[in-house]
């Protein structure tokens, strides 16, 4: 997470935020759209993921245009699938890191996760019901009533 990308490079290894990073400076230079995606990857036990499973995990979206914004995982050489799970989007990782706040004096971070998943079977949009709007006019406020009854007394 905290090496540099010019490391990464020479060392020909890193973690996914470089080699998301890479592959969005490659992206851009070819002048197609692309951003930083964070969150998590669900991992398999028939698949052999190079990111460390329970870890937060970065990869990237490209807008290829009629086909929309495709998902590329740079480090585990896939496509993006039903197992990255989204949690934030942007320009690259300063957009969106996991934590983010303000420390007075000397202080530590240190980054704990735990991601249970598990697939449910969700309702198709059709067997969703309905949005309803309920809309009702606003009650006269005192201050309305009081402009009401002002301007009702200079036109007499």
């Amino acid at each position: 997470m905290d090496s540099p990308i010019d490391e990464a490079l020479q060392a020909r290894s890193g973690v996914c935020q470089d080699f998301a990073h890479i592959m969005i400076a490659l992206v851009r230079q070819l002048k197609i759209p692309c951003r930083y995606v964070s969150g998590y990857l669900y991992h398999e036990d028939q698949c052999h993921d190079r990111s460390p499973a329970g870890a937060s995990h970065a990869w990237v979206e490209a807008y290829l245009g009629e086909a929309g914004w495709v998902e590329f995982d740079p480090t585990n050489n896939l496509i993006g699938c039903e197992r990255h799970i989204r949690v934030a989007v942007g320009r690259d990782y300063a957009d969106v890191p996991p934590t983010r706040g303000v420390h007075k004096g000397e202080a530590e971070s240190e980054l704990t996760v735990r991601v249970n998943v598990s697939s449910v079977d969700a309702p198709k949009p059709e067997d969703l019901a309905p949005a309803m709007v309920l809309r009702t006019k606003r009650p006269l406020t005192n201050r309305n009533s009081n402009l009401d009854a002002s301007q009702s007394q200079q036109q007499q």
